[in-house]
């Protein structure tokens, strides 16, 4: 019989923990974890030999951003692999170091390249296994007496009584809870503590650095990070009492069930058209499991992807989407799904904020679709190059038709001639699949994006800016800075399978590796201007306070608010009727809300379309257009495609609704 039914997070660590007794790859300590591992089967070293040299094939033929980490951190990942291959060739089988070793040397090669896109990854028994202490840690900044910003770091998160449930739980323990403030991580200072974790971190800029430093301080996928090297920790923090206290905790390792996560859809999917952060992806899976994910009315294959509500500023009503990842199954229905949402009635008109914080990036089709709902303007994809070497060319001229890389085959054939170090650009989705939809959305929009935003999520917002949608508010100096389109090993392999001479040979135990085969290049007025390691630069920036870590980031809805407030909302609808003579009309109607003091801004007329031909231009008063247009004629040939314009008093177009007659 059981008394005290466990529910929600604490209950599936308890299972977990529990579970470990007979199950010891669902979860258990640390250090019980490092001893198993260490009775599992060696990488021999042909095995080693096997990885070092695929490495090496990897980062000097098919690694695009390989010029730019040697002119901009002065590394040499190559020279670094050559002298590890020699090294092993010059030991025998009984005097290899341990395998952890090994594995250590790798990730610290790939990690000098500072790139999240182009990784080692460990192999058994190390894949699929997190590293976790039950806590979060989160940044925060408040005025001291001066009046001087001071930063500070509390607990934001902690598994649902963990530590009240403890049947030995001293002072230490019971006053660790959501909101004391963390002072020392080992005897060291929290900051410089973070910091340091940092360094070890793929960070393309020192504010990625120091976000990857706190956002895997407390939990490290063992597939992308080695275990830590403590077992335990010790966490000094001030109680909400005022008392400083200092709390032990083991660290705990969790292998993620089929329940609680699910799997990469872009290493499944259309894989070479990915852009994404799986350390980060895989700490937001470990972050659902754990701390009580909120229930929301999307459907369930995009729960984990994004969620809507409303939010009040000043008594105005905004809509607000915290959009967590592009890694979706379906991009062509996660826009729609989209679209549905911020059309919907009663979702707010006037103004729009996209959260994309810690988002880690997944499909680019998803995310360079999806701007089109924002703007009346046409949307221009980001450009893609390769590094011109024979390798890439081969692939290019190899590769599965449906692939679509013999465009950039003659570019990089012609690099002999030229001597040019990338390819020409060429964009993953075409022009006409990010302008098929049209603008859904005519309210101002805000993008709130932080160091974690990063890959998709890159592009998404440097489209976000270069397309001149709206307004970015940072809570960071920059983004994460990662623009390549990342492709894995097997896909290296399955591009070149028909060639009997292919240079690639299965990776050993699992083991595997990311690389960056084509870099992202920025349009509009950045043209031209790589995303890796230069990220987005916000147009305003907000530093996080108290009330945002503990009270759903409320001064940071403050300020994006205050944005929206600022810039004018615009309705604009058309419907089609038939007349009794068989001729077609439209109804149009289009409204300037929210104008600021600058009449300018106010709609002063809307033009008319049938089949991209004029058809009737109307002039606005205040503002506002209200009108029936009788003279469409019969439609032939099926359906008529209508489109609306609508421009304000400085001709600048503003609204644009396409409509089927």
């Amino acid at each position: 019989m059981i008394e005290n039914e466990e529910i929600g997070a604490r209950a599936r660590l308890r299972e977990a923990e529990r579970a470990a007794e007979t199950q010891p790859s669902s979860a258990m300590r640390l250090s019980k974890f490092l001893r198993s591992s260490e009775k599992r089967g060696r990488l021999s070293r042909n095995d080693r030999l096997r990885i070092v040299e695929q490495a090496l094939l990897l980062l000097n033929m098919n690694y695009v951003h390989l010029p730019l980490k040697r002119a901009m951190h002065a590394v040499d990942p190559i020279q670094r692999l050559k002298l590890l291959r020699f090294r092993l060739l010059e030991m025998k089988e009984g005097e290899l170091p341990a395998e952890m070793h090994f594995h250590q040397r790798m990730m610290e090669i790939f990690a000098t390249t500072r790139d999240l896109h182009t990784m080692y990854l460990l192999p058994e028994p190390f894949k699929d296994k997190v590293a976790y202490l039950p806590f979060l840690i989160e940044q925060f900044f408040e005025k001291n007496n001066k009046g001087e910003r001071v930063e500070k770091f509390m607990v934001s998160r902690v598994v649902e009584e963990f530590y009240q449930s403890l049947p030995n739980a001293g002072p230490e323990e019971l006053s660790f809870e959501q909101g004391v403030e963390v002072l020392y991580w080992n005897g060291v200072p929290i900051k410089r503590a973070i910091e340091l974790n940092g360094e070890s971190q793929a960070g393309s800029n020192v504010d990625a650095r120091f976000a990857r430093g706190l956002d895997n301080l407390t939990i490290r996928p063992l597939e992308t990070s080695l275990p830590p090297d403590e077992v335990w920790v010790n966490v000094t923090y001030r109680s909400r009492t005022g008392e400083v206290l200092t709390l032990n905790q083991e660290w705990l390792v969790h292998l993620a069930g089929a329940a609680q996560t699910r799997p990469l859809a872009s290493k499944s999917t259309v894989k070479k058209r990915a852009a994404i952060d799986i350390k980060k992806t895989k700490i937001n899976q470990v972050r659902r499991t754990f701390f009580a994910p909120r229930n929301v009315r999307v459907p369930k294959s995009f729960e984990h992807v994004f969620y809507p509500e409303i939010r009040k500023v000043d008594g105005r009503e905004f809509g607000y989407i915290r959009l967590f990842s592009f890694d979706v199954d379906d991009p062509d229905q996660f826009v729609k799904e989209f679209a549905r949402i911020i059309k919907a009635d009663g979702f707010p008109q006037e103004g729009l904020i996209i959260d994309v914080r810690g988002n880690g990036g997944g499909k680019i089709r998803a995310g360079e679709r999806l701007l089109q709902l924002f703007t009346p303007r046409r949307i221009k994809p980001e450009l893609f190059e390769f590094l011109n070497t024979p390798l890439n060319l081969e692939i290019c001229r190899l590769a599965p038709k449906d692939w679509n890389l013999q465009r950039w085959a003659e570019s990089i054939s012609e690099s002999v001639v030229t001597g040019a170090t990338y390819s020409s650009g060429f964009p993953l989705n075409s022009e006409e699949s990010c302008n098929d939809i049209g603008q859904a959305y005519y309210g101002p929009v805000v993008l709130i994006t932080d160091a974690l935003s990063y890959s998709t999520t890159d592009i998404f917002a440097a489209g976000f800016q270069d397309n001149e949608i709206g307004e970015v508010l940072g809570t960071s100096d920059n983004t994460g800075a990662g623009g390549a389109n990342v492709w894995w090993y097997q896909d290296l392999m399955n591009a070149v399978r028909n060639n009997p001479q292919s240079p690639f040979r299965p990776l050993p135990r699992g083991a595997d590796i990311l690389v960056a085969v084509r870099r992202s290049i920025r349009i509009g007025r950045h043209a031209g201007r790589p995303l890796e390691e230069l990220g987005i630069v916000p147009d305003e920036r907000h530093y996080m306070t108290k009330r945002d870590v503990l009270n759903r980031n409320e001064d940071l809805i403050q300020r994006a608010g205050r944005i929206l407030i600022r810039k004018p909302a615009y309705a604009l609808s058309a419907d089609s009727f038939k007349l009794k003579d068989g001729t077609h009309g439209i109804s149009v109607r289009a409204t300037s809300k929210n104008q600021p003091r600058d009449k300018s801004t106010s709609i002063s007329r809307l033009d008319v379309y049938i089949n991209g031909r004029p058809c009737k231009s109307l002039d606005a008063k205040d503002g506002s257009i209200r009108a029936r247009i009788t003279t469409l004629g019969r439609r032939q040939n099926g359906n008529a495609e209508l489109r609306v314009e609508a421009y304000d008093g400085a001709n600048n177009l503003v609204a644009v609704r396409r409509h089927k007659v």
